[in-house]
């Protein structure tokens, strides 16, 4: 691994900078004969990427050694002080010599004292917050009030560290002025021919629709307001784009392509690299080279056999050149002035990890929007699904644009340090296809020194797929890319998981022993220091020992005699009463009539040891009940039992009713004296419940 070069503390020159007088036309972006808009790089291919750095800034500023500050030898008062040592008698200084090591002496002395400017200055700022040297931000809540009673410092930026805004003026104009099918984010107006299946066979999302919007397409603005007037580095560190890509569809692949180019600054892109893991499709063959050959900044790799999302990073990885790695799938569309925020955060520290806002591309109609909950932490549950989760009041900024600590990222959209990426060992080598390596990375950069962020004012829209379209090679298993993380990283802590995944303890992980030997190298924490400290507010919403449920079992309904039943639904579809089948020996319990009333106050299939992950759902007083993955925020998804054995909806002030001509379940408006809006949970737990209805 590439460990970082030690900097020599020297004096610099004043640099000299250059100006940013954006003109119309100047954004680098031309007209295709073809028609598509290009954007140009300005920069030469291969060979002379050190000319990327920013055109005008002049030459590079010397470093200016202590010996330089003072007096050169020669002259007059040498001479006068050399004949007089001759003579036998001591040299006296010169006034003019006094005054300039006297001001020497003081400057060194700032420098190094001051508490708010020099090195010192310079050296606090650039420690990661909970590292040894820093404030830590990310913080327990019992050190959220020392985090709150620090007042905020100045901070004295340098001639070399001028802020600057870095929006384009001129395409943000342009882009507003766009119409057309897909601008502007807007859903594409879809037939009922465009809907077929096999539109979305080969990809995963209707390639048909992704074929009919521009490839330059405009997006809606849709960051907080304070992020315009937001101001950062003058000078960033470039970056290079790591893009795999498996089969990926022709359009999709292209507009993330265009839309780095179009929404980026020409200076901060070192090279965009895709890196092909073993497409066979032809026209991600010589169609694309010929293609990307426009753009001198895009190149293409291309792996000898299947390696998976994880090895194909890691290629991509290895390739680049820039200062930052900064990687994104292959069906993903940049926003507005989305690169500066992140690269802005490493140029501060280069021990972060950033990561934009993801923003949701339907695989449908193409329209774009916000996640459910916007800014949300990154977190998991103890079967290792990946969570959102609210950010905690204590950790809430004033400015809501302002970067904010997540403890786990999504996974595929991230920048990082080049160099710090290599000192963490990148990913594990040992982890196989896709699957596991988001936690990997995240546990990894907290415990080892560093930092992991979600950047507000940067945000990246992501085509989530209606479901994978392509094969996972046989042999492979996402359990165990999981065990193979737990066992590296969490401690004691994966018993938690081993408890939920019983099969996994029985599981092969492969041989950790490297890992672990890494691990030591770098000095990492604890799980429990990452659990107490960086993710301490997790176990509020997923408990790694889960507390007892409400009530579990049969639900049947008092006025009909029937039972909930959720054979015949699927995902999002209304549930409906069957003839109960308890006592009907094992059968009952694994029957699809087994329901638990969970300490979230949520509604599940399942008994309590064995819940699934969607829930009991209604979105009005009058809609039906219907299953709908559980997002654990209450919401449509709280449920009140009462003693009149109602089942009470907070949000739609109704209850569950039923039909038995129909056997439909629905809401209603709430009558105690119903038969039919009266249910009996077969165990219940009347502790909890009346704790439930307490509150």
């Amino acid at each position: 691994m590439e460990a970082p070069r030690a900097q020599p503390w020297i004096f610099w020159r004043k640099a000299r900078f250059k100006t940013w007088n954006e003109k119309p036309g100047d954004d680098g972006v031309g007209a295709h004969p073809h028609g598509a808009d290009i954007v140009e790089e300005p920069c030469s291919p291969a060979g002379e990427r050190r000319k990327c750095r920013g055109v005008g800034a002049g030459p590079a500023p010397r470093p200016l050694l202590l010996a330089e500050l003072l007096p050169p030898p020669g002259g007059r008062a040498d001479a006068q002080s050399r004949g007089r040592a001759r003579r036998g008698g001591p040299a006296p200084m010169r006034r003019k010599e006094k005054r300039l090591l006297q001001a020497v002496a003081l400057a060194l002395a700032a420098l190094v004292l001051l508490p708010n400017v020099g090195l010192w200055a310079l050296y606090r700022e650039r420690q990661p917050d909970g590292s040894p040297g820093g404030s830590g931000a990310a913080v327990a809540p019992e050190a959220i009030q020392e985090l709150h009673s620090r007042q905020k410092k100045t901070l004295f930026l340098g001639a070399e560290q001028r802020l600057k805004d870095w929006h384009n003026k001129e395409a943000i104009r342009r882009d507003a002025q766009r119409v057309g099918n897909g601008e502007q984010g807007k859903p594409y107006p879809m037939t009922d021919a465009e809907r077929v299946d096999q539109a979305y066979r080969e990809n995963g999302f209707n390639i048909y629709v992704s074929d009919k919007i521009s490839l330059n397409r405009s997006l809606p603005d849709i960051r907080h307001p304070n992020c315009n007037s937001k101001l950062y580095l003058e000078t960033l560190p470039n970056t290079s784009i790591i893009i795999p890509f498996h089969n990926e569809g022709w359009s999709s692949l292209l507009r993330t392509v265009h839309s780095v180019l179009n929404r980026s600054p020409p200076e901060l892109v070192a090279e965009i690299v895709l890196v092909d893991d073993f497409s066979d499709r032809e026209h991600l063959k010589k169609p694309l080279e010929d293609y990307m050959a426009l753009f001198p900044s895009v190149r293409i790799l291309r792996t000898k056999k299947r390696e998976g999302l994880i090895r194909t990073r890691m290629l991509g990885a290895s390739a680049a050149t820039g200062d930052v790695i900064t990687f994104l799938d292959s069906h993903c569309e940049a926003n507005v002035n989305w690169l500066p925020p992140l690269l802005d955060r490493i140029a501060r520290n280069r021990k972060t990890i950033v990561c934009p806002m993801i923003d949701v591309i339907d695989h449908d109609d193409f329209r774009y929007e916000t996640q459910a909950g916007d800014a949300m932490r990154g977190a998991f549950d103890w079967e290792m699904y990946y969570k959102r989760i609210p950010i905690p009041p204590e950790l809430q900024k004033a400015d809501p644009s302002d970067p904010f600590e997540s403890p786990v990222m999504a996974g595929g959209l991230f920048a990082v340090d080049r160099k710090w990426f290599w000192e963490l060992g990148g990913y594990d080598p040992g982890l196989e296809i896709w699957g596991g390596e988001q936690y990997e990375i995240s546990f990894k950069v907290w415990m080892c020194g560093g930092r992991m962020e979600d950047i507000p004012c940067s945000r990246v829209g992501h085509i989530y797929r209606k479901y994978v379209p392509y094969k996972v090679p046989a042999g492979v298993s996402l359990a165990r890319n999981l065990k193979r993380v737990a066992e590296v990283w969490m401690d004691e802590y994966a018993e938690y998981i081993y408890q939920r995944r019983p099969e996994y303890r029985h599981l092969s992980a492969g041989d950790v022993v490297a890992q672990k030997k890494l691990r030591g190298s770098l000095n990492c924490k604890s799980f429990k220091w990452f659990m107490t400290k960086i993710a301490w507010d997790l176990p509020k919403f997923y408990p790694p020992v889960e507390p007892p449920a409400a009530a579990w079992g049969e639900i049947r309904n008092v006025g009909t005699g029937l039972c909930t039943d959720t054979k015949h639904g699927t995902l999002g579809s209304p549930l409906r009463l069957e003839t109960c089948i308890r006592g009907r020996g094992e059968a009952a319990w694994n029957s699809m009539q087994v329901f638990t009333f969970t300490w979230r106050e949520d509604i599940r299939p399942g008994d309590p040891q064995h819940t699934k992950k969607f829930c009991f759902d209604a979105v009005s007083h009058t809609s039906p009940v219907t299953l709908y993955d559980c997002h654990s925020m209450k919401g449509n998804q709280l449920w009140k039992y009462r003693k009149d054995k109602t089942l009470y909806h907070p949000v739609s002030g109704s209850c569950m009713d039923c039909s038995e001509s129909d056997h439909r379940i629905f809401m209603n408006t709430c009558n105690p004296s119903s038969l039919t809006q009266q249910w009996l949970f077969e165990h219940t737990n009347s502790t909890v419940l009346e704790n439930f209805n307490r509150n």
